[in-house]
């Protein structure tokens, strides 16, 4: 999908790939069928479906910029590239050239498998008026709030929320999260692999559209 300057593809479950500012960016690379190589690499957390040292070492080249949390490290750092690595929590924002990327909360309420405590991270990358919500494995929370106003500044504010269940929100809580957030487009994600289905995905679309948010599924790449 090419958004102005900005091309978004969906390589399944939680795996996107975003060429933006002459950069090739992945997040969470898993089940990797393509080996273009990537300037930056953002990793919300630990687990195997998102950190996964194979499908990163089919991407990374000299120079590779990893953007991680410290839980994460251990895997990444076992990588023979010379790769740059950069920790990153709640808060914290990274500027690489004319592309900023901030790490926002990412967590469970009512579930055990992604405790705040964690410190486990979305990300929005922001590249002029292009604005990238990838909100990790989470349900929702009281944290959303503060992206309302991206779209307000008449940003392209685009969201990939997870709708698969189980481990994060499912197709009706992501509806609710986006009617939070309020992006001028939200997609679905984390499903079709381990939990969920396109029929997860189908219903978040119509679920959306009732409240007048634009939404669409990225076919996968």
């Amino acid at each position: 999908m090419k958004i102005n300057s900005a091309d978004i593809q969906w390589l399944g479950h939680a795996t996107f790939k975003i060429n933006i500012a002459d950069k090739v960016i992945y997040i969470d690379p898993y089940q990797l069928t393509t080996e273009e190589k990537a300037d930056i690499i953002l990793i919300t957390h630990s687990h195997y479906d998102h950190c996964s040292q194979q499908d990163i070492e089919k991407i990374v080249k000299d120079g590779t910029v990893i953007i991680c949390t410290a839980d994460s490290q251990s895997k990444i750092a076992r990588i023979s590239k010379k790769i740059k690595l950069e920790l990153i929590e709640p808060g914290i924002e990274i500027t690489l050239g004319s592309i900023r990327i901030r790490a926002m909360e990412a967590y469970n309420i009512n579930k055990k498998f992604h405790p705040k405590s964690e410190s486990w991270v979305g990300f929005i990358i922001q590249e002029n008026n292009i604005v990238i919500y990838h909100a990790g494995d989470t349900d929702i929370i009281k944290e959303m709030k503060k992206l309302t106003g991206y779209a307000k500044k008449g940003n392209n504010f685009i969201a990939l929320l997870p709708v698969g269940g189980t481990y994060t929100m499912n197709a009706e809580e992501a509806a609710k999260a986006a009617s939070i957030i309020k992006p001028t487009l939200a997609i679905p994600m984390h499903y079709g692999a381990i939990v969920g289905s396109r029929a997860d995905a189908e219903k978040f679309i119509s679920l959306c559209r009732e409240q007048e948010i634009k939404a669409q599924i990225l076919e996968k790449s």
